[in-house]
């Protein structure tokens, strides 16, 4: 057995949880950076670069990030990950669900197209146009950025709020309208969302994020708390995760 590898940048608690789970089944597993990868065509039996791995392929593949770089780096790495997926390996979650995933754009898209609840949602290059929405929208806008994570970045915005310059949101303005949660008591001031892990089109786990702020990312203050997964919030989950291949 090769063994299976985890695409990460550092060893941290997600990584190194992995590691143990996939080693207490009686598996082996190494941290590779996407940045040491490459194709060698003509040099190695299956034509890519996996340092350690010399001619043999991985059993399977956990991708826990792709390093940010150039369009030309990131599409090398991508690349990567798509030719292990051509050959047969299980890549989790492969380049195509990233890709579709990594775009907010594309992601709002596929969500809708599949008949998922989503908001409101406008992607548009032009400054003005952009405005012009935010001014006439029935409530509060979000800005957000095309590529990020972690409540980085976010913006709530009321009708005429100015919009910030094209060079601060990277030339595309992302908005959608601003979705509040039901009011739980009128002295309550807590928000929360859901996040549901799913995995071969199964939920199997799930936790609701709490906080003070709209924005209830654990990295921005808030705190998880287990929930069941099962119901409507897992047949959500499920059905989001196969609009965008991540099931």
């Amino acid at each position: 057995m090769a063994g299976l590898v985890l695409f990460a940048e550092r060893v941290d608690w997600h990584t190194r949880s992995l590691i143990a789970a996939i080693t207490a089944r009686g598996h082996t597993a190494r941290v590779i950076s996407l940045k040491a990868c490459g194709f060698a065509v003509g040099e190695t039996a299956h034509g890519l670069l996996l340092p350690g791995f010399a001619d043999d392929l991985p059993d399977a593949c956990f991708v826990r990030s792709v390093p940010a770089g150039t369009l030309e780096q990131v599409t090398a790495r991508l690349g990567v990950l798509h030719a292990l997926r051509e050959m047969g390996v299980r890549v989790m979650n492969d380049a195509r669900a990233i890709e579709r995933c990594v775009d907010k754009s594309a992601t709002t898209f596929l969500l809708a197209r599949a008949g998922l609840p989503t908001p409101r949602t406008l992607v548009l290059e032009d400054r003005d146009t952009a405005q012009m929405l935010v001014d006439s929208a029935p409530g509060d806008s979000v800005l957000k950025p095309m590529f990020g994570a972690q409540g980085r970045g976010l913006m709530r915005l009321a009708p005429k709020a100015r919009l910030p310059d094209a060079e601060e949101v990277g030339g595309v303005y992302y908005l959608q309208d601003f979705v509040s949660a039901p009011v739980r008591s009128a002295s309550s001031q807590t928000h929360e969302d859901f996040r549901v892990f799913v995995v071969g089109g199964r939920a199997e786990a799930a936790m609701v994020r709490r906080g003070t702020s709209w924005i209830t990312n654990i990295h921005q203050g808030a705190t998880g708390v287990e929930v069941a997964a099962e119901g409507q919030l897992a047949d959500l989950a499920v059905r989001a995760a196969g609009a965008v291949g991540a099931s």
